[in-house]
């Protein structure tokens, strides 16, 4: 299961030029060597050497990949800080790979990742010494699950679409300036405690709160190929959550929140009032706003909330290595070259796209956690799907990554999506797709259409043991009458339903795009992504009614209440 989160874009040093000699791509850099490189780089050389002498089976793959992360977080709610920490953790993931390309202790499912944290310090010597163990256990389980895998293949049925479990990668070194963030905790403190204190004007909310963050992820890769990577990025958010219950008892939320790679990069404190107080007051119309009842017919996806759309139920279905697992629905597997969306509708996914606008995107990386430069991908032309995002586990007729091996620390790599950006060549102004709902709810005999403007996430499910469903989960929805009657905020409400079904049904899309950040979680652990989309008109959609409990409304007035 897929879960995609509301919520980083990197901040690199240009690259000076590129060299391809010997078929290894170095990018030169300024940059000096981190500490961490230089135990990393002799512990692989001095482990790989010794296990290819000794081991039994000997391994074919060794690599090492430390992700080093100094984070600011400052939380306030209600006008008084909740928490104001800094932290600064190292993990460690060891990847030992026995076999070959073809068949390895991965059986290409992943689960060849053995972490662990190490010294904070830049001790080599007591750095080593945590690699070594985690080595040594590493190998060990490497062997174990390499046998385990090999008796299985005698007694278990050749997999439906056989590939090998690993493909070759040219060596990559790239060594950049370490990302540093420099955070006043003691500002922010002062600028969070004003900005919460604004939820103290509105007594029915339970829970209201505003989150500064700041993560500098510093990545260190080195592999028994010869690859040698030193890397970052930076993550600087506000996020904004307020949360009440209606009469009936549904709990119900409003969240926002703003990216950007520096602090200086985040809205100034007037725009974010005007925020927060937004957040309070839509929080405060869902709670008075009507529930709505299960209800099949047209409606229009804003940019957002159809970049979320898109996400769960294509971007997952292309992932590469959904395409060779035997429980997956392998939805399009069989499908390349062949029409999946309508004719106006491409879809690209292009990690190295850092804004778009004004607006930093989540999704750009540099290079993937297996050591692959991040690639643009044409996913589908003009409604023909020509691709699948790629890692290093290749599939039949993509025997290469290219470059979408994500995952976060402590979980082995997959094939995911970084920036998915959807675009139309057939387009009208918003206020036409409107008129367009109208005509296609009058079209249909119904009385109303739907607007989904906003949303916090949603999930799928893209395995043969359950439905080919997904849900997507709005916040803010709305009623648009077909008899000329104002338009109608509704709450309790999740768009449901099928892929294929889904695609067919969509009509138009509008000439405006907006940007989706968030975090994504599936195999491989939360990493960040974005979806760029414009809004679309769909013919067709499905909701249902979102679960509630049954508890009653406080029965204590709050203490704010005259």
């Amino acid at each position: 299961m897929k879960f995609l989160n509301l919520l980083f874009s990197a901040n690199f040093k240009l690259i000076l030029f590129s060299l391809i000699i010997s078929n290894i791509s170095i990018f030169a850099q300024s940059a000096a060597k981190n500490p961490i490189m230089k135990a990393l780089e002799e512990e692989q050389i001095r482990a790989f050497e010794i296990f290819k002498k000794n081991g039994n089976p000997a391994p074919y793959f060794l690599s090492y990949q430390v992700t080093d992360v100094t984070s600011t977080a400052v939380t306030a709610s209600f006008g008084a800080l909740r928490n104001s920490d800094n932290s600064h953790t190292r993990n460690l993931d060891v990847k030992i790979r026995v076999g070959d390309f073809k068949l390895d202790n991965t059986n290409g499912r992943g689960g060849a990742v053995i972490s662990q944290r190490l010294p904070i310090e830049n001790d080599i010597d007591a750095i080593k010494s945590s690699i070594w163990l985690i080595t040594d256990s590493a190998y060990k389980n490497a062997v174990d699950t390499f046998i385990r895998i090999k008796t299985q293949k005698d007694t278990t049925v050749e997999d439906e679409y056989p590939a090998d479990n690993f493909s070759p990668h040219p060596p990559q070194i790239s060594i950049n300036q370490s990302v540093q963030i420099s955070v006043k905790k003691e500002d922010w403190e002062v600028r969070l405690r004003k900005l919460s204190a604004i939820f103290k004007k509105y007594p029915e909310i339970y829970g209201g709160s505003v989150t500064f963050s700041a993560d500098a992820i510093n990545r260190y890769l080195v592999t028994s190929e010869g690859t040698s990577l030193q890397h970052g990025r930076a993550l600087v958010r506000i996020s904004i959550y307020a949360s009440t219950k209606a009469e009936d008892g549904m709990d119900l939320f409003r969240f926002e929140s703003f990216d950007a790679l520096t602090p200086e990069g985040l809205p100034n404190d007037v725009k974010l009032e005007q925020a927060v107080e937004k957040v309070a007051k839509d929080v405060m119309a869902l709670r008075k706003a009507p529930m709505i009842d299960p209800y099949d017919g047209p409606a229009i996806l804003s940019g957002r909330a159809s970049g979320v759309f898109f996400h769960e139920i294509f971007g997952h279905r292309i992932e590469g290595h959904r395409q060779k697992a035997n429980f997956e629905g392998n939805t399009f597997t069989k499908r390349i070259n062949q029409s999946v969306l309508p004719d106006f509708i491409s879809v690209t996914d292009d990690p190295t796209l850092a804004k778009q606008g004004s607006i930093d995107l989540n999704g750009n990386y540099l290079f993937d956690e297996e050591g692959v430069k991040s690639q643009r991908v044409n996913l589908v032309e003009n409604g023909i799907l020509r691709n699948f995002l790629m890692s290093r586990s290749p599939i039949v007729g993509f025997p290469a990554s290219n470059g979408h091996g994500r995952a976060a620390p402590g979980n082995s790599p997959v094939s995911r999506q970084g920036n998915l950006i959807i675009s139309a060549t057939k387009t009208v102004p918003n206020a036409r797709l409107k008129q367009m709902l109208l005509e296609e709810v009058k079209k249909q005999g119904k009385t109303f259409g739907l607007f989904f403007e906003d949303i916090s996430g949603g999930f799928t499910n893209t395995s043969r043991f359950s439905p080919q469903a997904f849900q997507v989960t709005p916040i803010m929805v709305y009623r648009i009458y077909a008899d000329g009657r104002p338009d109608e905020l509704v709450r309790g409400v999740d768009l449901i339903g099928t892929p294929l079904t889904s695609f067919s049904k969509i009509i138009a899309a509008d000439d405006k795009s907006e940007v989706f950040n968030g975090f994504c979680g599936a195999e491989s652990g939360y990493i960040p992504v974005s979806a760029i989309s414009p809004s679309i008109l769909i013919g067709q959609i499905e909701v249902q009614k979102r679960a509630k409990n049954n508890s009653l409304l406080p029965i204590l007035p709050p203490p704010s209440a005259k």
